[in-house]
């Protein structure tokens, strides 16, 4: 696989640092390709998303949800069982595993489900009002109104 070279828009961007860093780190060129616990990222609505992760033998008590700025990170630590069992086969996995995903701006957890081996982690996207898009009226503004208004007052 070919890395990407992006030193020569450092050069040119202010700022910038953390998306190259981001873009490293999803292409996969840190060496490492986990693919442990599985997982599905859904769009339920315009600003609704779920992420599903496969955690199989793990209960609430060993997954842990962390958000810190634009970082969510999942960690599961299966705890030791009490009586050790003897297994013909072991496919159901019980490691550890850390997963670790980047949101994006104004991107909120909502809530979290542990439900039939399923971690059911709800997002949501909340723009604030200044920032949406809006249209604005054609005609006087407001400040131009008064002027007038005080302009007839005083003739």
């Amino acid at each position: 696989m070919r890395q990407i070279d992006f030193a020569p828009l450092y050069r040119s961007t202010v700022g910038f640092d953390r998306l190259f860093d981001l873009l490293d780190s999803v292409s996969g060129f840190d060496g490492e390709a986990v693919a442990y616990p599985p997982y599905n990222i859904e769009r339920l609505g315009e600003n609704e998303y779920r992420i599903t992760m496969a955690v199989a033998g793990f209960t609430s008590d060993d997954i842990k949800i962390d958000v810190k700025e634009q970082s969510l990170t999942v960690r599961g630590d299966k705890k030791a069982e009490p009586k050790e069992r003897q297994f013909l086969y072991r496919g159901i996995a019980s490691r550890a595993f850390e997963r670790r995903f980047q949101l994006a701006d104004h991107v909120e957890v909502k809530g979290a489900d542990l439900k039939d081996g399923l971690l059911h982690i709800e997002l949501v996207r909340n723009v604030p009002e200044r920032l949406k898009p809006r249209t604005i009226p054609i005609g006087a503004s407001e400040s131009v109104k008064q002027v007038e208004a005080k302009a007839e007052a005083v003739n």
